[in-house]
Order: structure tokens, then C-alpha cells, then sequence
């Protein structure tokens, strides 16, 4: 509660950000109450089939295809040749039906991101929004006769959906959305005691410290698994979540990783969580990095 400053000295809640409130009713829609169905729509979705974010594959279509378009326009009016023309319309017809699903996969992801990433990630979706509407007016006016019109639509909607890849990465590169949160994480090529068994709790997650890297230790129907404890989604820790079935789920985004072997079940999580060798001796529990060479 935030006390308001006028005279009347009332209260009022503060509201939330915009992007927070939005970002909340395109979450509710794509989970349904929890509905499997709609988790498996939302992991095709978010690419974990795939093991990349398939947002970032499908963006490739239409960026490809509306910079051919502006290159056909160009060897139009040079050359001014009925095939350039047809060419170029095609082009943006591609590049339209390829926003579609960079849309969709692209809302998907974003119902994830969190602040500060998350309102660029909505004004990086509101530009591309406005970029595919103007190439769109741009192939009505091709189409209507007024290709001078459409032309000068398409280079100021080819404008907006550079700047609208540009935010797109600094997405990635400033604020590390889509990449691999283990990466570059190092293991130990040899056993190294990390814990006394007897610590080690039934059906209790808990993080331990090797080399400076956080592994995920669980003892499970006394079996032993130990995975990188670093959400490779946002890099929240796998020790804070719950265990369902045989998989940790991410106590940020419920992802879920299997514990056997590290790969993702459940996102929105793509890239599978590293897997490490572990093994109880002389009364503590030892781990290092998978497929080691055996002294």
C-alpha cells in the first residue's frame, strides 16, 4: 500500500507495471489451469523438442525474407521488370506468414522473462507488431496498383523491424534471455568429496559447492543423482524446487529435468541440465563431471 499525496489522504495500491499485468493474463491463457495438453503445446512452443528456443529459429524467416523484398524492390526500379515486382511482393507474402509463428513463439517466451528484460521484451513484440503491419499495408497497396506507396511503406516497416532485431539482441546478449545458464560451468575430471552421506536427506534437495560450480545433490529410492544446480533457463537454483516423479522442477518456471540424465521434461527450459557422476565412498558422496576419463 502507498499513501497517495494529495489532500484527501487516502490510500491506493500501487499498481503494477503494465508489462507485469499483461504478462500475467498471457500466462494464465497458455498454462489453462495446468492442462497437460496445453504444457505440451507451450514445450513445442518454447522449443524444447528442439533444444533451442524455437523463437529464434523462426525469426529468420521473415527478417530473411522482407530483406529480399527490399533488394527485388531495388532491381525493380532499376531494372523495371515485371518478374523483380513479383518477386518482391512473394517475398513480403513469405516474410508475413513466417511472423506468425515468430509471434506466437515469441509471446511464448516472453511470458517468462523477467524484469528488467521483460518490458524490452514487450517493446521489442510491440515493434516487430508494427513492422509486419506496415509491410502488410505495403503488399495491399502492391496489390491495389500504388507501388510507389507500397515501396516507401516497406522501407520505413523494414526500418522498424531493424530496430525490433536489434532490441531482439540485447535480449540475448545484455540480458541473457534464451541462453544456456550452465554454460561454461566447470566440473572436476576426477572424484571429489563434496558431502557426508550421512547429510544427505531422502527425497531432499540440496546444493553443494565444487570448483566454485553449485551442483544439485538428491538421494532418491537410495539412488544418488547430482546435476548443475543452475536453472539453465533463467538460473534459478534446482535445490529451492520440488521433486515430481523422477525430475526437479524449477522452483522459478516449473521446468522440469529429469534426474537420470539431465534433460528437460517440462519447460519453458530448452537446454538440458548438466548431468554429473556420482557415486557414495568412504562414508561421503563424491562427484565429477560425466563421461571422465578414468584414471
Amino acid at each position: 500500500m502507498a499513501l497517495n499525496s494529495n489532500n484527501s489522504g487516502s490510500t491506493a495500491e500501487t499498481q503494477p507495471p503494465v508489462e507485469e499485468s499483461l504478462q500475467k493474463i498471457v500466462d494464465q491463457a497458455l498454462y489453462a489451469g495446468g492442462n497437460p495438453e496445453a504444457q505440451k503445446l507451450r514445450n513445442f512452443l518454447n522449443g524444447t523438442w528442439l533444444g533451442e528456443p524455437l523463437h529464434v529459429v523462426l525469426t529468420d524467416l521473415p527478417i530473411g525474407a522482407w530483406t529480399a523484398a527490399m533488394f527485388f524492390d531495388v532491381l525493380d526500379r532499376i531494372a523495371d521488370r515485371q518478374g523483380f515486382a513479383m518477386a518482391a511482393d512473394a517475398s513480403i507474402g513469405v516474410g508475413l506468414a513466417g511472423a506468425g509463428g515468430a509471434a506466437l513463439t515469441g509471446i511464448t517466451d516472453w511470458s517468462d522473462i523477467d524484469p528488467p528484460a521483460r518490458r524490452l521484451g514487450l517493446i521489442h513484440g510491440l515493434m516487430n507488431v508494427g513492422g509486419t503491419a506496415l509491410f502488410a499495408l505495403s503488399l495491399l497497396l502492391r496489390r491495389k496498383k500504388h507501388r510507389k506507396s507500397g515501396r516507401a511503406v516497406s522501407v520505413f516497416g523494414f526500418a522498424v523491424m531493424s530496430y525490433a532485431a536489434h532490441l531482439g539482441g540485447k535480449l540475448v546478449y545484455e540480458y541473457r534471455v534464451g541462453v544456456d545458464r550452465t554454460s561454461g560451468q566447470v566440473f572436476p575430471d576426477d572424484f571429489v568429496p563434496v558431502l557426508a552421506e550421512s547429510q544427505l536427506v531422502e527425497e531432499k534437495p540440496m546444493q553443494v559447492r565444487v570448483e566454485g560450480a553449485p551442483i544439485l545433490l538428491v538421494r532418491r529410492a537410495g539412488r544418488l543423482f547430482a546435476l548443475a544446480n543452475t536453472c539453465s533457463h533463467f538460473g534459478a537454483p534446482l535445490s529451492e524446487g520440488k521433486l515430481v516423479d523422477n525430475c526437479i522442477e524449477c522452483p522459478y518456471h516449473a521446468s522440469r529435468f529429469d534426474l537420470e540424465d539431465g534433460h528437460v521434461v517440462n519447460g519453458p527450459a530448452v537446454h538440458p541440465q548438466p548431468c554429473l557422476e556420482v557415486r557414495a565412498h568412504g562414508g561421503q558422496i563424491e562427484v565429477r563431471k560425466a563421461n571422465a576419463t578414468r584414471a
